[in-house]
């Protein structure tokens, strides 16, 4: 019997339907049932052959408790090794390197020192930084937000130097980004599991939370296409399996804006019914299908073009590899003029 688990914290809707969704398939030989933690013993595995983590963002035990399971040969969906590798500030160089559109950046250092560290830490950082140089590029309105982390916390739109600095003044030992604001006609959250179901939804998130997927905006055949392909090239790229891709629409061209969500809100109350039975069924289908593609006695896991392209590369002689990354990176320009 191969065991499908989901590793959850305060939610309760996805989970439950998630267990009953799997259950309810009937595939020979795979059952679901929340995931029980007891003793974690260093390389012994679990007995999941498949689990899907909802809560490793707020629990490092549980985080630790994945990479052991999954190197043990557990498939953990989402690849905690990665999860714990990337940002929102690397997934937008990424996006770049994949010919999505994302919003101009910069990445910030944090404005309160670290602890454990003092003036001499910072012996190879400008000061000041060249902050007229970086409100040129970005213009105003801007968003500061942190590199990492997300569900709208330590946010902030700012219009002018004064408002920038007031804001920056508050972020303390965060690392922040700097990014353009992008004033939309349209706005889509979009499903993305296994890296090929794709689910758009229309999305105002200026709306208050219950509200957010309250919208009258729907994309145009060929909108549905382009936003199709975006998605796919950076869940392809980034190596995740289950996870939300958000995109701001301004003069006809959807901007990348937040799309490292790899534990997104599934909640029926917040989601609404219909996209909550969406992402049940597929989030179920995709569990029974790592399952039955599960090997004993070895890696399940999934790793993005980006990681895998890496290691390829590192392995050529620098002047193969400096012609594979051209070639490589002169097929995403040409394959991104021709969507856009």
């Amino acid at each position: 019997m191969k065991k499908i688990g989901i590793l959850f914290g305060m939610e309760r809707s996805f989970p439950k339907a998630f267990v009953e969704a799997v259950n309810e398939m009937n595939v020979d030989g795979i059952t679901a049932e929340p995931v029980q933690v007891d003793v974690v013993q260093q390389a012994i595995g679990t007995d999941y052959a498949v689990i899907i983590d909802r809560i490793s963002q707020d629990v490092p035990f549980y985080r630790a408790y994945l990479k052991n399971a999954a190197a043990a040969g557990t498939a953990v969906i989402n690849n905690p090794f990665w999860w714990s590798a990337d940002e929102k500030f690397i997934n937008n160089s990424i996006a770049i390197s994949v010919g999505v559109p994302v919003p101009k950046t910069v990445l910030l250092p944090s404005f309160a020192r670290p602890d454990d560290t003092t003036d001499a830490s910072f012996s190879n950082l400008a000061f000041p930084l060249s902050w007229q140089n970086i409100f040129d590029y970005l213009g105003f309105p801007v968003f500061m937000k942190p590199h990492a982390g997300g569900g709208w916390k330590s946010v902030f739109k700012v219009h002018n130097v004064d408002e920038f600095f007031n804001a920056y003044h508050q972020t303390g030992q965060l690392v922040m980004m700097a990014q353009e604001a992008i004033e939309f006609e349209e706005y889509y959250r979009i499903y993305c599991i296994g890296r090929k179901y794709v689910r758009i939804m229309p999305y105002e998130p200026r709306n208050p939370h219950h509200l957010r997927y309250v919208s009258d905006k729907h994309p145009s055949a060929e909108m549905e296409k382009l936003l199709t392909d975006y998605v796919l090239r950076l869940n392809n790229a980034l190596g995740y399996d289950f996870n939300t891709v958000e995109f701001a629409v301004r003069d006809g061209i959807p901007y990348a804006i937040d799309f490292c969500n790899p534990a997104p809100d599934a909640d029926v109350h917040s989601v609404g019914e219909e996209n909550f039975r969406w992402v049940v069924e597929h989030a179920a289908k995709y569990a029974v299908e790592r399952a039955q593609a599960h090997r004993d006695g070895q890696m399940n896991l999934t790793w993005g073009d980006f990681v895998k392209r890496s290691v390829t590369e590192s392995e050529l002689p620098a002047s193969e590899a400096s012609k594979k990354t051209s070639k490589s990176g002169s097929s995403r320009s040409k394959s991104s003029k021709k969507t856009t």
